[in-house]
């Protein structure tokens, strides 16, 4: 197991100007390597604010690639529709160059209308740009060389320099697999797969069985590891953590609907390649707003340290070897909250898991 440090830049208090915001993010995000955590994962997101503000992963990554040693840097997720695949590919290579070789691929299809309405591309173009994109960037990365003729992308032939340090497989490559049809695109390319946690444990580990069912159908190695992103709040006190983490995740439940426009019937329709975020719309508002946040809260990994080590625990007996992505800032969580949530977390959840025969790599003295 894996367990990595997960950046949303999300629910920035009206008090914290962005620099001051963007300050304490990062100063989060540097702690994860002493404190014991393989890998720090950044998404991409553009023009929300408070829902989330980072507009290029690539560059917080290699910021964080001069702060850092040996950890593994992720976008978690490059959304292949809004960018061209050729600067994909060379920013992953000049990444790969700058941290000596540490940087992975994570990948993303998009959800918001917001942010393909204000790119001016087409929603029910997303699925189609993906594929197209990601086979255009792993073709160029292993070559050195990006040339194409297809549906969506016309690329002359462009070396791709400086080339990066390592040959990419396609089960080197991440995909955000929130859809069933995204899981089966993931299974039937090699990809591993990312969740977001969303569902009682049950629910996730019969979608990663899919998954891995539909991967085995079409490749002669084993599934690659499939990873569990959490909203994370552990403190010692149950009472606090509970009030705490409601706090928050109920704050960035609520800004990723509106985001989304899953609080908004009808917000789908007629968008190819969407129908299910549609009926996921459509349940949560017959459950009701109130519902439907305790609900995702639940599904998150909050409460004292034998409690979260009981639900990784769980996770694990269900899942198989998975990896854990950890996001300690959210919902404008007062970002002191979030560093001590985070060293107690390293301090006791990590070293019990180990205890547990779940190999998590040792932390350093910070």
């Amino acid at each position: 197991m894996k367990v990595t440090y997960q950046m949303f830049f999300t629910g920035k208090s009206p008090e914290l100007s962005d620099v001051e915001f963007y300050r304490r993010e990062m100063a989060l995000a540097e702690l994860a390597e002493p404190l014991g955590f393989e890998g720090i994962w950044c998404v991409e997101h553009h023009f929300d604010g408070p829902y989330s503000m980072c507009p290029d992963n690539f560059s917080v990554l290699s910021y964080l690639a001069a702060k850092t040693e040996r950890i593994t840097l992720t976008t978690g997720g490059a959304i292949l529709p809004w960018n061209d695949p050729l600067r994909v590919a060379e920013k992953l290579a000049l990444l790969d160059n700058l941290s000596g070789g540490r940087a992975q691929l994570g990948v993303g299809r998009g959800l918001s209308k917001i942010e393909y309405d204000t790119f001016g591309i087409p929603m029910g173009e997303a699925r189609g740009r993906m594929e197209e994109s990601l086979d255009m960037i792993l073709a160029a990365l292993n070559s050195g060389v990006m040339e194409h003729r297809g549906e969506f992308y016309r690329q002359n032939a462009a070396p791709i320099r400086p080339a990066p340090l390592q040959k990419i497989a396609p089960r080197d490559v991440v995909s955000i697999a929130m859809s069933a049809e995204s899981r089966v695109t993931a299974a039937e390319r090699g990809t591993a797969i990312a969740s977001f946690a969303q569902f009682p444990t049950e629910a996730h580990a019969a979608d990663f069985a899919e998954y891995r069912e539909i991967y085995r159908k079409h490749h002669d190695d084993e599934p690659p590891r499939v990873i569990l992103s959490d909203s994370v709040y552990c403190s010692e006190d149950a009472a606090e953590c509970e009030a705490t983490s409601k706090e928050a995740i109920f704050v960035h439940f609520g800004l990723t609907m509106a985001h989304y426009g899953l609080d908004k019937s009808g917000h789908f329709d007629n968008i190819s390649g969407y129908q299910n975020y549609a009926a996921m719309a459509d349940a949560m508002i017959a459950a009701g707003k109130e519902a439907a946040a305790e609900g995702y809260w639940a599904a998150q990994l909050t409460g004292t340290p034998e409690q979260i080590v009981a639900r990784i625990k769980e996770r694990y007996d269900l899942f198989g070897d998975y990896d854990q992505n950890c996001g300690f800032s959210c919902g404008g969580m007062d970002h002191d909250k979030a560093e001590a949530s985070m060293r107690l977390f390293a301090e006791k959840v990590m070293p019990e898991l180990r205890r547990l025969g779940i190999p998590v790599r040792e932390a350093a003295t910070v």
